[in-house]
Formats: C-alpha cells, sequence, structure tokens
C-alpha cells in the first residue's frame, strides 16, 4: 500500500487553471501506474486521467477533460500531477489521486488500490 496526500485545490474562475498534486509515501511509487478521478455533489466517482508506471510513457484522460487536463509524473519527487486549464463550472468537485492495483491500467474505481483524503476543486462562472 501507498500512502496518497492531494493538494493543489481551490476556487478559480472559469477559464483558469490549477494544477494538483499528489505526494506518494514509500520507496516503490515509480512501480505504479496513478490515477485523478473526481466526484461531484450527488454524482458518482469518475475517472479523469491515468499515467503509466515507471516512467509515464503512457496516458490517457476522460473525454470530458481531453485537451485541457494533462496528467504527468515526477518519480523523484514521489509526485502525480494534474494540470487543468480552461476550466469549467462543471469542473467542480473533489479530485482524489490514486494508485493502481496490481500492474494493470484500467480506468474504474475498483482497479486501484490506494487513494488520497481528496482536494476540493471549485470552478465560479
Amino acid at each position: 500500500q501507498v500512502q496518497l496526500v492531494e493538494s493543489g485545490g481551490g476556487l478559480v474562475q472559469a477559464g483558469g487553471s490549477l494544477r494538483l498534486s499528489c505526494l506518494a509515501s514509500g520507496r516503490t511509487f515509480s512501480s505504479y501506474a496513478m490515477g485523478w478521478f473526481r466526484q461531484a455533489p450527488g454524482k458518482e466517482r469518475e475517472f479523469v486521467a491515468i499515467i503509466s508506471s515507471g516512467s509515464g510513457g503512457w496516458t490517457s484522460t476522460a473525454a470530458s477533460v481531453r485537451g485541457r487536463f494533462t496528467i504527468s509524473r515526477d518519480n523523484a519527487k514521489n509526485t502525480v500531477y494534474l494540470q487543468m486549464n480552461s476550466l469549467k463550472p462543471e469542473d467542480t468537485a473533489v479530485y482524489y489521486c490514486a494508485a493502481q492495483r496490481g500492474y494493470g491500467l484500467g480506468t474504474r474505481s475498483v482497479d486501484f488500490g490506494s487513494w488520497g483524503q481528496g482536494t476540493q476543486v471549485t470552478v465560479s462562472s
């Protein structure tokens, strides 16, 4: 298990940007594929982005954020990032980072075994 702590959330106007960070504990961070999810009030948690283990050479993002959000990782800092540009009010949610369970690249919540506590992102119109 890896411990995860998100930061970087806040209040931003529509069209603005935020960068979320997720700091992981442990010396095996690079061996985990990492993902970002979000959950808006009254809605189910949804997949946002995933990055492969190692150098992070493969990434995938949800259609709703493609072209606006970018996931990246810095293994030397045990950190995964989510750069969010051109934010919209519908991006308002609690954002969670998660470490993949096993060696897969699934995008379902059940594919991830460790979760952070979440960070709130609020986009005003």
